[in-house]
């Protein structure tokens, strides 16, 4: 069997199953359930559905043509594409007030170790020693989460979770 027989032979299976994949992350990261389970998984599947999906489309050719023979299909692609343009409009409006989420982690991301202590209500002392038991080496006050996160090879949201919780790791004492 030849490797175009194998990817044909796949097509639409792989289309059928990264698709509910796609369905069922989107919809739990539109209604804001489990994002840290979905938003990965979701973006790089749905990458990875390009392919079975480009072969779907070449291995049913004929049968896709035959659809724009009807209005239905016509009338499809536009409703598709003034939904998709509406929702690209409304984007491309929104970034003076964008996401309040990503506004308030790009301010703690960039926040030093004197603000993380005053909105963790503790000292710097307290939020340095937190971050020293996840291995980070805090060298002064005023360096940031992004700075920190950058240095130590580890995501920001880890670093936030330590400076900002009173809950020490497993099997270690509280700073």
């Amino acid at each position: 069997m030849s490797a175009k027989d194998v990817l044909m032979r796949y097509a639409t299976p792989l289309t059928t199953w990264l698709f509910l994949i796609s369905l069922v992350s989107g919809i739990a990261l539109f209604l804001g359930v489990g994002n840290q389970y979905f938003r990965e998984m979701h973006e790089i599947l749905s990458m990875f559905l390009i392919v079975p999906f480009g072969l779907h489309v070449w291995r049913n050719w004929r049968t896709l043509l035959s659809y724009f023979r009807r209005s239905a299909m016509w009338v499809s692609t536009v409703v598709c594409l003034v939904a998709a343009g509406a929702f690209a409009y409304e984007g491309a409006g929104a970034s003076a007030g964008g996401n309040p989420r990503m506004a308030a982690f790009g301010a703690l991301n960039n926040a030093s170790m004197t603000a993380l202590a005053a909105l963790a209500r503790t000292d710097e002392a307290t939020v340095t020693a937190r971050l020293k038991t996840i291995g980070v080496d805090v060298t002064s006050a005023e360096d940031t989460v992004a700075s920190l996160a950058k240095a130590s090879g580890r995501d920001s949201f880890d670093l936030l979770g330590a400076a900002l919780t009173s809950a020490s790791p497993v099997g270690q004492p509280a700073p």
